[in-house]
């Protein structure tokens, strides 16, 4: 049996008697690349499950919305992206206003995490990365994780595509001094 299109996701979603149906199959298709993506913006593995669960939770109740214009895969993209956002708003109004408790508290979180080995240099890629404006690291995530073309971040972010290579540039120059400085 062949794989369903999101044209076809979307008819079974859209579909009262189908919608169960095609909502598994979103899910099923979608749910590891968006938990990556969510993954690299809020650091933890349970904060990660969260995000990834009120984005599912969104797209049942905003199918009605989506007009198409997009891809489904860009549509989820952009819900778990202001997910991220939201959960990330909501983390800094709760931490105390320094920056290096933030940065404090996520190295420890880091270097909590079972996935990660702190001898490593992804370890450090992860703890620069983190160290990123939110918006830079947003498109340093899809364009060297994902590997997504500057017009489908577009989509996703709704920037210009050349302010989105220009954010890059500037997430990698300051990845690449964190790396020889730390």
């Amino acid at each position: 049996m062949p794989a369903e299109t999101d044209s076809d996701i979307f008819e079974l979603f859209t579909n009262f008697s189908t919608r169960e149906k095609g909502f598994t199959i979103l899910v099923n298709r979608y749910k590891e690349r968006l938990y990556w993506h969510i993954r690299r913006m809020v650091v933890g593995h349970e904060d990660a499950d969260d995000v990834l669960q009120n984005t599912f939770l969104k797209a049942w109740q905003g199918i009605e919305n989506f007009r198409g214009e997009s891809k489904l895969f860009t549509w989820l993209y952009r819900i778990a992206t202001n997910e991220c956002l939201t959960f990330l708003e909501r983390q800094k109004r709760k931490a105390p206003h320094h920056f290096s408790y933030s940065e404090n508290r996520l190295e420890n979180k880091l270097k909590s995490d079972d996935y990660f080995d702190a001898n490593k240099a992804e370890w450090k890629l992860h703890l620069a990365i983190q160290s990123l404006p939110e918006q830079q690291k947003l498109v340093f995530s899809l364009r060297y994780f994902e590997e997504m073309p500057y017009k489908t971040i577009s989509e996703i972010l709704q920037v210009s595509e050349g302010a989105l290579k220009a954010s890059f540039h500037h997430a990698a120059r300051k990845v690449e001094q964190y790396l020889l400085n730390h």
